[in-house]
């Protein structure tokens, strides 16, 4: 784990996705977080000790999704799949799929595995999962405001991780897609899929992957947009999102559901579609939702040695 030594930063942006505004002043405590995103082979070593299942590789129960058709009541979960043919850009069901048998272990689902991928960020993992790897190793998730200034690693208020340029001399910094979303990914950055922790350079504080590659959890309920006191004298001290009634996504279909945040982006995410590799970008997910392109990192909130 790295140290991070907390301070004040400009949480969120006026620049870009309506969800990040306002920007505004944050202060944060110190914590320890994971270097990297939890890869296969941590997970793995958590499963082997604690026969841990995921949710992903558990049938739903038919009562907690009334209406569903039967044959969608199996174990999987969602899996990218490139359409042929261009079509709407706002009709996710394109490239998006349920696919049985889909999990951690099998990314792809029926035939694949992660043997060759140990050291690529475990994927299909829901939010209790998550939540259950963290209490386990004696740590937590971190909330949106740990996250995003860790990410930030010291330079306050610019879009990227990096500075002010998605790729700096022609110089890929994160794993994003490059082409056009969601039929061509030309993967000029070398990967299509996933990548191993540690193949682009770490950020100022020395943590890897904050931006792209895969999303990551946080423990903070979702809000469709920030909430920051207009006086001065309030600085909002490590602040949490809104309560769980309060986060649902007004733009979601269906039911109302709590959603909690994910950051960072993941290898999906394009100029033309989701530009959301950038520290102050963030996207409501339902907690039950596990995909081929979410994973987690933990933190742990304690003094230094």
């Amino acid at each position: 784990m790295v140290w991070i030594a907390g301070g004040v930063f400009r949480m969120g942006s006026d620049r870009h996705y309506p969800e990040e505004a306002p920007a505004h002043a944050v202060a944060v405590d110190g914590f320890f977080m994971d270097r990297s995103p939890v890869t296969n082979r941590d997970f793995a070593r958590f499963a082997d000790a604690t026969g841990y299942v995921t949710l992903a590789e558990q049938p739903p129960r038919p009562e907690d999704y009334p209406g569903a058709d039967p044959r969608l009541l199996v174990p999987g979960s969602l899996v990218f799949g490139a359409p042929e043919e261009a079509g709407p850009a706002a009709d996710w069901t394109r490239w998006w799929r349920f696919m049985p048998d889909a999990n951690w272990r099998r990314p792809q689902g029926p035939g694949s595995s992660i043997e060759a991928l140990m050291d690529h960020p475990v994927v299909h993992v829901c939010h209790a999962d998550a939540l259950a790897f963290a209490r386990w190793c004696g740590k937590d998730l971190p909330s949106e405001a740990e996250w995003e200034f860790a990410a930030r690693g010291g330079l306050d208020g610019l879009d990227f991780a990096w500075g002010e340029e998605l790729a700096p001399g022609g110089v890929h910094q994160a794993n994003t897609w490059q082409g056009r979303f969601p039929e061509e990914n030309l993967a000029e950055d070398g990967y299509v899929g996933t990548s191993p922790v540690g193949t682009y350079p770490p950020n100022g504080y020395g943590l890897l992957d904050m931006i792209g590659n895969v999303w990551e959890w946080t423990d903070d309920w979702y809000a469709a947009r920030h909430s920051a006191s207009a006086k001065p004298c309030c600085l909002p001290r490590n602040p949490r999102g809104a309560r769980a009634e309060e986060s649902h996504d007004p733009l979601a279909p269906g039911p109302a559901a709590p959603r909690k945040v994910l950051k960072g982006g993941s290898h999906l995410c394009a100029p033309s579609y989701c530009r959301r590799y950038r520290p102050a970008a963030r996207q409501p997910q339902t907690l039950d939702t596990a995909s081929v392109h979410i994973g987690f990192r933990c933190i742990r909130r304690v003094a230094p040695p």
